[in-house]
Formats: structure tokens, C-alpha cells, sequence
């Protein structure tokens, strides 16, 4: 009998197959929270600026971060090998597209024609039409040539594009989708695309060819450029955003050199189909399955000793639509941080497991402070608030001497990713210089304690057993291409 992809899952999901976590994760997460009660607690009984103690744990931390990141990045110095078509062209695996859908007829035609335009494109392209109640049917109708199919079937191949399909759905989340519609493909690489982003024109090569050169590759993701409104708001978050996702992206490169990469993003990923199946594919019950995914292909790969690759490719980038208010913005961090915490709770067995390797004793044990993290944020802020408030000039004038320090290390770390960044990307990205001067100066004070705040909020929707997504209204996108 076929073993399903539901079967696969049962199999091996943490979730519904819980480890014990060992002594090493039971002391890190026992030692990251007692840190923080004692750090906290010494403001009331310390005088000076250790009062501030639990500020200064913050800054170590993320400084000690950027320094392992600026080493393990280092390789990106050296300009990126450009293969010439006729190098790779022979014998790529095929690639099947899967573009989750949910009620984003605006914008699903600017994803498509990004599509259409590939370089050795896609052998099929899956509309995964999950439950859309907008204009999707008449759209894809009207304009695409497909047929209406029966709920849970594949259409006919579309009359006017070529290896166009649509997967009509009842409405159960992106994470249902994908899994009915890897189900129904069969191509060497599964590349889920997000319904609001668009591939550069030379991406599927990239992540094709990066397939054909390694074959323990199960998974890659490519560069993300995001893109919001042209209101004030969504300038203004376009801004902080665009250099949040380079140094994030630069940091992903210098997981992955340390054999430890845990996120791909699911709005632009690529996977060997192969490895999909064994592991379930994605699970619907976590707020980001594309995070979780991830974690379940490293264990299966050492539980098996398979020797599984994950990548992130300078080479293969897309736009996609971000959000362009601060309610916008504040939902979709509560949601990545919650689904992060899900994905850290049922994995805790593979915290300080030397069994994982650098995944096991270094990657999940950062993680484990980042979950955390925004609170130290958000309580040495409040401290310095308070100290203010009081007048307490002994303590405030050494914190702000040490905040001035660590704002010029982030300073030429930012200014540093941005260039390596350039680099990498191979100088397409768009990074003005004097724009990242200016979000390096304010951002501390300003977007990085937003995103504290949401991703506090975050523990507040992972406690209380939050599953909505929220409803995202983003016009990024059609701004920027709707009037091609």
C-alpha cells in the first residue's frame, strides 16, 4: 500500500511524537529564564549602572550575535561564480510551482506573470486556490483558460499558458493546501510561492540549478526584497524592513556556513519532493510551517544519517508584499513569533543534544535565548525609562555611554551587511548607502522596540492558543507592478 503523505507525518512529526528533553535542554532553558528574573530583580536592590544589569545582558548577547555573524560571513567578500546557461542548462532537475492562494486575486496575476517570464522555467504551475471567496474563480476563468474543477482535483492544463493548473480547495490554510497539491505533482523540486510575491526572472534556474549541483540539497530559499504601499506609513515601514531582511538574509548565510540554517522562507522556497514525502510535508497546526518544516528535515536527516543540505541563494531573489502599517506589521510578527515558539516547544529535545551537531549545541541553544529576548528588550528599555523618570544620573549617564558604544557596533555591522549584501546578490539589490545610515541611527529606538513588542504579544497568542493568521490587507505589490 502507498504510503501517504499523512502517513509520513504521523510517523515523524514532533509534535505528535514528543522526545523527552534531555538534561542539557531542561538546564539552557531553565538558565535562560532564571537569568532574566535575576537580571530583573537586581534594578531594585543594585545602585550604579549594574542596576541595568539586565540592559547589559541584552547588549552582550546581541553583540557576541553580530560577531559570529560578521565571521561566518566573511566568504561573501569574495564576488559570487556566475555560470554562464550552457553550464547548467543540461540535466536540471524539473520544478513544480505551488502558489498558495487565499482570496488574492489582486495580486495573483503580477505572480503569474512573473512566472511566465522564467528563464528554464517551471514544468507546472499549481494554483492551490484555498477556499478564495474575491474574484480568484472568475479570474482564473476569464483570463488563464482554466476550467472550474471539482474541490480537491487539479483542472484541466490551462488553454492560453502552457503548464498552468488550478487546485480548487475547501478553506483550511496554506498548510493544507500545499500538501494536496504536493500530493498531486510529480517533479524532482516542489517551489512554494507566495501569492503576493514575485520571482526575479532568472530565479526557478537558480534554485534549479543549486539542486543539480547538490544533491543532498532538500531545501533552499532565495533572497526576499520586500515591498510595501506608497502611503507615508508604507514608506516609512518599506525602509525599516528592506534592511531588516538583509541583515537577516546575511545572517542566514552565516547559519548555513555553520551547517544550522532553520528558516526558509515559504513565500519563496524550493524543496527536493523526495524529502517532502518522507518527512509529511508541512503541518497545518503551526503558525509557520514553513520554520517547523525545517526543523523536522534536520532530524530526520541525522535520525537517518542522510546528510541533508539546506541552502539560501544570493542568486535567486523575488519581491514580495509587506506590510505597510504598524497593525499590519504588529499581527504578522505576533504570528512568526508564536509559530516560532510552537516550533521551539516540540523540539526542545534537540536543545544542547550534542547528537545535532552545531544545530543541536549552538543554533537551538541562541534559540532558546530568542525566545526571551524581546522581554530583555522591552524590560531594560522600561528600566531606562524609569530610571529617567527618578533622576537617577549616576546610573542613566554610564547606560547611555554603553548604549552609544553598542550603537556604533551596530552601526558598522549594518553598514557592513549592506555591502556584503551588494555583493552577493551580485549588485542588483537596490541598498542606497545614505538611506541605511539613517534607519542604523533610529532604528533602536524606534523599529527594533516595535518588534519587541510584537513579539512579546506573540507569547501572549502562543499561551493563550492563538491559530488565526489575521487578515492581511497589502498593496505593495500592485503599487509597484500593477501598471505592467
Amino acid at each position: 500500500m502507498k504510503r501517504t503523505l499523512q502517513d509520513a507525518f504521523d510517523a515523524v512529526s514532533p509534535r505528535l511524537n514528543p522526545r523527552r528533553a534531555g538534561w542539557p535542554a531542561i538546564l539552557i532553558h531553565t538558565a535562560v529564564f532564571l537569568l532574566w528574573v535575576m537580571l530583573f530583580a537586581r534594578a531594585f536592590f543594585l545602585h550604579g549602572w549594574l542596576a541595568w544589569s539586565v540592559g547589559v545582558a541584552y547588549i552582550v548577547y546581541d553583540t557576541l550575535l553580530l560577531m559570529f555573524v560578521a565571521a561566518r560571513s566573511i566568504k561573501l567578500v569574495r564576488p559570487p561564480v556566475v555560470l554562464s546557461r550552457t553550464d547548467i542548462a543540461a540535466g536540471l532537475p524539473s520544478l513544480g510551482v505551488i502558489v498558495a492562494s487565499h482570496n488574492e486575486a489582486a495580486v495573483l496575476t503580477i505572480t503569474l506573470r512573473g512566472l511566465f517570464a522564467q528563464i528554464e522555467g517551471p514544468a507546472k504551475i499549481v494554483i492551490a486556490d484555498d477556499g478564495s471567496t474575491d474574484g480568484t474563480a472568475l479570474l482564473l476563468n476569464q483570463s488563464y483558460g482554466l476550467t472550474t474543477p471539482e474541490e480537491g482535483q487539479l483542472s484541466a492544463m490551462s488553454t492560453t499558458h502552457p503548464h498552468l493548473y488550478w487546485l480548487r480547495l475547501p478553506h483550511g490554510g496554506k498548510a493544507r493546501a500545499l500538501n494536496v497539491a504536493i500530493d498531486l505533482l510529480d517533479t524532482d523540486i516542489v517551489m512554494t510561492v507566495d501569492a503576493d510575491t514575485r520571482l526575479a526572472d532568472d530565479a526557478v534556474l537558480a534554485m534549479r540549478s543549486a539542486f543539480l549541483a547538490e544533491p543532498m540539497l532538500v531545501a533552499a530559499t532565495g533572497i526576499l526584497v520586500p515591498i510595501c504601499n506608497k502611503t507615508l506609513s508604507g514608506r516609512v515601514m518599506q525602509a525599516f524592513q528592506t534592511y531588516e531582511y538583509i541583515r537577516n538574509f546575511i545572517a542566514r548565510f552565516a547559519w548555513m556556513n555553520a551547517h544550522s540554517l532553520l528558516l526558509v522562507s515559504g513565500a519563496f522556497a524550493s524543496f527536493r519532493r523526495d524529502a517532502l514525502c518522507r518527512v509529511g510535508g508541512f503541518d497545518p497546526h503551526c503558525l509557520t510551517e514553513d520554520y517547523e518544516l525545517i526543523h523536522r528535515l534536520h532530524r530526520y536527516s541525522v535520525d537517518n544519517d542522510l546528510g541533508w543540505q539546506v541552502r539560501v541563494l544570493g542568486n535567486a531573489q523575488a519581491l514580495t508584499d509587506a506590510p505597510g502599517t504598524l497593525g499590519s506589521f504588529m499581527r504578522q510578527r505576533r504570528r512568526w513569533f508564536a509559530g516560532f515558539l510552537q516550533t521551539q516547544y516540540w523540539n526542545q529535545d534537540m536543545v544542547g543534544n550534542r547528537r545535532y551537531r552545531t544545530l543541536g549545541t549552538l543554533m537551538l541553544p541562541v534559540k532558546s535565548f530568542d525566545t526571551v529576548q524581546p522581554i530583555y528588550g522591552l524590560t531594560a528599555f522600561v528600566l531606562l525609562l524609569m530610571f529617567l523618570v527618578e533622576r537617577h544620573g549616576s546610573i542613566v549617564v554610564p547606560i547611555f555611554s554603553i548604549i552609544s558604544l553598542k550603537i556604533l557596533i551596530d552601526f558598522a555591522y549594518h553598514l557592513w551587511t549592506v555591502h556584503l549584501y551588494q555583493r552577493w546578490t551580485g549588485g542588483r539589490a537596490h541598498t542606497p548607502m545614505g538611506m541605511a545610515i539613517l534607519i542604523a541611527l533610529i532604528e533602536p529606538f524606534s523599529f527594533q522596540l516595535l518588534r519587541h513588542f510584537s513579539a512579546t504579544w506573540g507569547w501572549v497568542y502562543f499561551l493563550s492558543g492563538g491559530r488565526a493568521w489575521g487578515r492581511q490587507h497589502r498593496t505593495g505589490l500592485t503599487s509597484a507592478h500593477g501598471e505592467e
